[in-house]
């Protein structure tokens, strides 16, 4: 092939995919035959044409276009041409095939290049009313899009990626009201994600895409703190508004005309090495693109414009094409230019804000407002109960400074959309459903995964049991891979350990060092540690002082030193890299060959002459020191609120964390361990500490905690995915957004889901989880047995019913023995609601949910599945005259009950209960039928210890007979399928009175 017909080619390929993005797939071969034909080239054959389109070179133009359309077609959110196909689904891509006709070998070439990947955004719960009006046809105005999809590009972002980005900020932007819709409406809205996810980039595509559509006036709520709002502020000038709307106007080499404008006159590096966006066009004189006029800048929130309202007013400055007409027509809309303030959540701020609203000359009802609040669930939750008031009218209830500011804005702009991004979501859907004027997400909540790159509390935990004598290595557990213990309390010990995260400080900045040097793709402006023990700003100073002390100690330029860094890169980290296959990095053949870079890396931490940096806003601090724009930055950083809730700590790599909190939510918000780590995701370590003793000589294990919370917080999104299907019955949503508010769990009794004064609204009903085990482990202590013994006697007479074993098969191709009953489903809730539970448990939910089953006729009966294992040291025993299987199973330290069921037994049960699953075998199918639930029973070895017994005993303390004082029945039950259609959950006004450890659901 001739150099001009590979070009022709390739240009031919980029458009032909280009051409397609918006509309779908139509036939490959012939759209490309047509473009080289326009230019008198012969035409192809699609072995050549696949050939093209899958360049060698990754990032080739042919390649990366072909790459982007199929990740925008696998995830879009229900496209006409995908017909019933699900995003992400095997029958979306061969449907994509079939519509671009290409033949298998084709198909399978393209497979293997461009690997299939689950939809990351799925999971939409929206109010029953929804008018999709964001139509292709309304998508066509992307100039703003378009912009910020070519920053993701330019930052080597993944189609994926980018893919995920397009399709979830458009399922959000859909489910706005329209722009231009004669009629004004105000959305609430919720969107989910982790901490540290991307969440920002998410919220940038939907503000870049709201205003190709048409929203006018964009304010961003960015926290509490202007830390905060200037990285946000920032992110969004460099990545979405661009240097001509900075600029606004001006000449970017008429030094004196732009002394003033933001970045330019404060020598950021990045803008003066071109990196912010531009677009390339004269935006003040273009009457088809609107500029983007900033209220607020990086060094400045928003101030009162007094006789600078103009700015704020859309009628002032000549913008309408037609003055008759409303701003928000389509004869004005799309000319108008767009206001953009990012504000901090600080009354002084929005009271402005507000007053200078209300002071325009436009009718504020045609104004097509756009709100995000990112940290939806800080300042903004009215944590005010009127509930113990006499009936007030939504106007008149007492509400906090910033969710009455907030709310003032909302009721104020008729066309405002609200829609707040979290990852601890729970006090959001704990606002008052009914309060018109409140945040409460009534119209939608979308729930963002995360994607496989992502490093969240699946990474550092291990949810999930091994199989029975299996042994934990850094390959099949979190745990060993990544986190380090913390167990001193002062002194040497201290000392030691602090020693030793700095060692790993060193060693892995001198292997990115290393890595960069052999990588060409690679590159590491950041590394930083985070150090967080303590609220309070004289606790900071002293812990620095503490730091810095211990590395000069450290001599890392001693033969001591080598020696250390040797036996941690050798002993650690070469084992971990080995053990994950290094996740796409690589390491030096030798230790030896870091020499260089260890010397370099102690250098670039020293840059400031101090390896440590507090921040934590107080006069003494180094707050300005923190730069992660103007300079690369390698330092230790100390601090407290500063550096969580939504701050991005760039480049952090070891942690070293030793702080408690009384919520799971600000607990959570404090893991800014978590989030993408490119190029470096082996070399990241949480050193966390194990026993935090509170002045009451009570004991933390901080890991647990947020073990406890990652299985609550992972919970909670399974259901927003269950409960985001359609009632097949009826084609309506199974969940909307005014009943998800009870599905919050809490596993640690001292560890509430959120601050108590955003959790007097809600009560618990009952609750179900169709097709789905959900253990019930909390049993109150042992005590002298009774509670056990009481259990065992209920239980008593199934065991005697039991019919022969049958063979039930695991997901994994296992099987094993179980002997099963089948019982009345009201039999079953009358046995158990006598069980006894831990103190502020309640199993009443669901007990209200079987028995609502029932009289739904959605459920007749329960298979109760005892299981007979063959497991090493788990024997049988006669316990009251009936021979039962006791496990070797303890009670959770410093948590109520004990460990859940077994992965191995719940696919069975699951499907008995009707859920899709591949078939566990004859014995399962021959008891799975309609409106049939299952209850997995065990017993687990509840022999009093002493107070020397380890807290995992390696054999029974149970020898012959058992007494039922020491045996512990344990069940988990799945609801039948069929009863998906009661909505999973209900839930009710809750009572005055009732205490708030009835609220919430504990698990």
């Amino acid at each position: 092939m001739s150099e001009a017909t590979a070009t022709a080619l390739v240009e031919a390929v980029q458009s032909a995919f280009g051409g397609m993005e918006k509309v779908g797939p139509k036939p490959l071969l012939s759209r490309v035959n047509l473009f080289l034909s326009e230019d008198d080239f012969d035409p192809i054959d699609e072995p050549r044409l696949i050939a093209a389109v899958l360049d060698a070179d990754f990032n080739a133009p042919a390649r990366r276009a072909a790459h982007i359309a199929i990740a925008q077609w696998d995830v879009a959110d229900g496209p006409a041409w995908a017909e019933e196909s699900a995003a992400g689904s095997h029958a979306r891509r061969q449907k994509m095939y079939d519509l671009l006709k290409l033949s298998e070998p084709s198909r399978a070439e393209i497979d293997d290049a461009f690997p299939r990947q689950a939809a990351l955004v799925d999971s939409v719960i929206v109010a029953e009313d929804w008018d999709p009006w964001y139509t292709p046809e309304r998508q066509e105005r992307d100039f703003y899009w378009k912009a910020y999809r070519g920053v993701l590009e330019n930052k080597k972002w993944s189609p994926e990626a980018i893919a995920e980005v397009d399709a979830s900020s458009s399922k959000i932007v859909s489910r706005l009201a329209d722009p231009a819709a004669e009629e004004a409406y105000s959305s609430r809205g919720l969107v989910v994600g982790y901490v540290q996810s991307g969440k920002t980039a998410n919220f940038t595509g939907m503000i870049a895409k709201s205003i190709d559509a048409g929203y006018r006036l964009i304010i961003v709520l960015t926290g509490t703190i202007e830390l905060l709002r200037g990285q946000t502020q920032r992110r969004l000038d460099m990545e979405l508004i661009g240097e001509e709307n900075i600029l606004g106007g001006h000449d970017k080499n008429d030094i004196e005309a732009i002394r003033d404008v933001d970045y330019a006159g404060t020598g950021d590096t990045d803008w003066l090495a071109g990196k912010f966006l531009r677009h390339g066009v004269n935006l003040a004189a273009s009457k088809q693109i609107p500029s983007i006029k900033r209220l607020t800048t990086a060094s400045g929130d928003y101030k009162a414009l007094k006789q600078g309202l103009d700015t704020l007013d859309f009628r002032s400055a000549s913008e309408l094409t037609d003055v008759h007409k409303p701003v928000n027509h389509p004869d004005n809309l799309y000319g108008t230019n767009v206001r953009i303030a990012v504000v901090k959540k600080n009354k002084a701020v929005l009271t402005k804000l507000l007053s200078d609203l209300k002071n325009i000359h436009t009718r504020l009802d045609e104004i097509p407002v756009l709100v995000i609040d990112d940290e939806a669930d800080q300042a903004s939750v009215n944590t005010k109960n009127n509930k113990k008031k006499a009936p007030l009218t939504d106007e008149d209830k007492e509400r906090t400074a910033i969710n009455k500011l907030i709310s003032d804005i909302l009721k104020l702009m008729p066309r405002a959309q609200y829609v707040g991004y979290t990852a601890t979501p729970f006090a959001n859907v704990f606002v008052e459903p009914d309060d018109k004027i409140d945040i409460f997400p009534k119209d939608f909540i979308v729930r963002l995964k995360a994607s496989p790159d992502y490093m969240g509390g699946t990474s550092f935990h291990d949810l999930e049991e091994l199989p029975p004598g299996v042994q934990r290595t850094a390959a099949n557990s979190n745990e060993l891979a990544h986190v380090r213990n913390l167990k001193a309390d002062a002194g040497e010990a201290e000392a030691e350990e602090i020693r030793g995260a700095l060692d790993a400080f060193v060693l892995t900045g001198a292997i990115k060092l290393w890595r960069q040097a052999h990588d060409p793709d690679l590159s590491f402006r950041h590394h930083t540690m985070l150090v967080h023990e303590d609220v309070k700003q004289a606790a900071h100073t002293d812990l620095a002082n503490l730091i810095k002390k211990v590395w000069f100690e450290a001599g890392y330029s001693s033969p001591e030193a080598k020696a250390r860094l040797r036996a941690l890169y050798e002993n650690d980290f070469v084992p971990v890299h080995r053990a994950r296959n290094g996740w796409g990095a690589s390491l030096p053949d030798s230790f030896d060959d870091l020499g260089q870079y260890i010397g370099e890396t102690v250098t670039k931490i020293m840059s400031d002459n101090s390896p440590v940096v507090v921040v934590n806003g107080s006069k003494e601090s180094d707050y300005n020191a923190m730069d992660f724009t103007t300079k690369d930055f390698w330092r230790v950083m100390v601090g407290g609120a500063k550096l969580s809730r939504g701050f991005t700590v760039e480049g952090l790599t070891v942690t070293y964390f030793k702080r408690r909190a009384m919520a799971a939510d600000t607990f959570m918000q404090m893991g800014r361990w978590f989030g993408y780590r490119p190029g470096y995701r082996d070399l990241v370590r949480l050193y966390i500490a194990r026993d935090v003793v509170d002045n009451k000589n009570k004991s933390y294990d901080l890991y647990k905690a947020f073990t406890a919370m990652v299985e609550d917080e992972e919970a909670f999104r399974a259901q927003l995915d269950d409960f985001a299907e359609l009632d097949p019955e009826t084609g309506k949503p199974a969940m909307r957004p005014i009943d998800v508010p009870p599905l919050v769990f809490q596993q640690l009794p001292w560890l509430r889901p959120t601050a108590g004064n955003k959790m007097y609204n809600v009560e618990l009903a009952f609750e179900g989880n169709p097709g789905k085990v959900k253990d019930f482990p909390l049993q109150p202590d042992r005590g002298s047995g009774a509670a056990n013994a009481k259990h065992f006697e209920l239980v008593a007479p199934w065991l005697d019913r039991r019919e022969e074993p049958v063979v039930l098969n695991t997901d994994l191709g296992a099987s094993y023995d179980a002997r099963v009953v089948v019982v009345d489903a009201a039999e079953v809730a009358s046995v158990l609601e006598k069980f006894e539970w831990a103190e502020g448990y309640s199993f009443a939910p669901t007990v209200n949910f079987i028995r609502r089953a029932v009289d739904e006729g959605k459920l007749e009966d329960f298979a109760v599945i005892f299981p007979e294992l063959e497991i090493k040291g788990e024997r049988t025993h006669d316990v009251a005259g009936r021979q039962v299987q006791i496990l070797q199973r303890t009670r959770r330290s410093g948590r109520n009950g004990f460990s859940g069921s077994s992965a191995r037994q719940r696919h069975a049960a699951e499907y008995i209960a009707g859920a899709a699953k591949a078939t566990p075998g004859a014995g399962a199918e021959a008891l799975r039928k309609p409106n049939r639930g299952s209850v997995l029973f065990t017993f687990a070895d509840d022999y009093p210890t002493s107070p020397t017994t380890s807290e995992s005993r390696p054999t029974s303390q149970i020898v012959g007979p058992a007494d039922p004082k020491n045996v512990a029945s344990l069940f988990s039950i799945a609801m039948p399928a069929s009863t998906a259609a009661l909505g999973r959950v209900g839930f009710r006004a809750k009572k005055q009175g009732v205490p708030l450890r009835q609220i919430i659901e504990v698990d």
